[in-house]
């Protein structure tokens, strides 16, 4: 596949315009003008960010996005569906009472904020696709009734998949639970016992009872696993990891698949937000320091290839000190910045697997814009 363009700015402005209104002239730039909204309803896939947490986007960002739709005839609206782990947003109630709390409400955007797989997680719809993991994704409705996708995305470190970005925000961030759990399947985990020092921190964290501590140990029951992850993040000794090999690489592969699922057939349109760049999901209930210093914004049609530039955007970064990757890279240095933070896992799997399917290219040519 052709080299995609990819719209890079940095978070500089000057006279009175905004950093919510740079985004909007990147993302004009970049083709957003050229797509039709007049009549649509457009879904704006964003991450709501978990109790506690502060590394999420601003909701001003969505709001911006919110103004320009609603401008040109759309219906938007904010979505995101429920977790498969234990937390504040394993619900649409409480996942709802999180968004509102960080902004994300009809009276901060002017849009309503539907969780797209219903009450329970149970709200999909099937699409049908011929990946090499994943032939029917089970994606939540709302996303699948909407018109339009636009993916805002918050780029950060992942202890899955290497980073969170496009690909991540749409697979994995729009799939049902069965759908989380289907991406989640090879990522099962199992405990390493000599590194096991009993704490029970995985097992207060499973939203299964999958993990029981038996002598002192933690042992997974894999009839009640799910495959979440959340256990792996949280170990504090390393103890507990996927239990296939290649886990996290099917991971990343399945996300990239189910990315591919929600787009089919609709146009599409993706931001990466490079700030605040922290070393793990926005689904944990706290966030560490940034690795590296803010980078700007990126846009595109082609998530692919807006996640790729993102990446080589980060490993050109300095690390930060006093931050995870700086204690990390005093242990080891990986291949990259995001290898060297989560040694476990293969981000490029994700990438080529996106570029397999269809969904983009892994090829990028970079637009700069002031």
């Amino acid at each position: 596949m052709a080299a995609s363009k990819v719209y890079f700015t940095d978070m500089r402005v000057s006279g009175n315009e905004t950093v919510p209104g740079k985004m909007i002239r990147l993302a004009k730039k970049a083709g957003l003008d050229q797509m039709d909204f007049e009549g649509k309803f457009v879904a704006i896939k964003v991450h709501f960010g978990e109790e506690g947490n502060l590394a999420f986007l601003r909701p001003d960002y969505a709001r911006a996005l919110v103004e320009y739709i609603k401008s040109r005839g759309g219906k938007p609206f904010v979505s995101d569906s429920s977790t498969l782990y234990v937390g504040a947003r394993k619900n649409a109630l409480d996942h709802l009472d999180v968004a509102f709390k960080h902004g994300y409400n009809p009276f901060q955007l002017g849009c309503h904020t539907i969780i797209a797989d219903g009450i329970k997680g149970t709200d999909e719809a099937i699409v049908e696709i011929d990946g090499e993991y994943v032939k029917h994704a089970k994606i939540g409705r709302a996303f699948v009734d909407a018109d339009v996708i636009i993916s805002l995305n918050h780029f950060k470190g992942h202890e899955g998949t290497g980073f969170g970005g496009a690909l991540k925000n749409l697979g994995m961030g729009c799939g049902s639970s069965a759908g989380k759990a289907e991406m989640h399947e090879d990522e099962k985990p199992t405990a390493n016992p000599e590194k096991c020092v009993g704490c029970g921190v995985c097992a207060r964290n499973c939203a299964h009872d999958a993990v029981e501590m038996v002598d002192k140990k933690a042992h997974v029951n894999y009839d009640k696993c799910k495959g979440c992850g959340r256990c792996i993040g949280v170990c504090p000794t390393g103890a507990m990891k996927p239990s296939a090999e290649n886990g996290t690489e099917l991971l990343s592969r399945r996300v990239s698949e189910y990315a591919y699922a929600v787009c089919k057939d609709k146009p599409n349109f993706h931001i990466n937000m490079v700030i605040d760049i922290s070393p793990f999901c926005d689904c944990y209930g706290n966030n560490d320091a940034p690795i590296v210093p803010d980078i700007g914004m990126f846009a595109s049609f082609d998530p692919v290839a807006l996640d790729k530039a993102c990446v080589d955007a980060v490993n050109e970064q300095p690390i930060i000190d006093n931050s995870l990757l700086g204690m990390q890279r005093f242990k080891k240095l990986g291949r990259d910045h995001l290898y060297t933070l989560h040694p476990d896992t293969r981000w490029e799997a994700g990438i080529d697997q996106g570029a397999k399917i269809g969904l983009g290219s892994a090829e990028y040519e970079l637009v700069k814009m002031k």
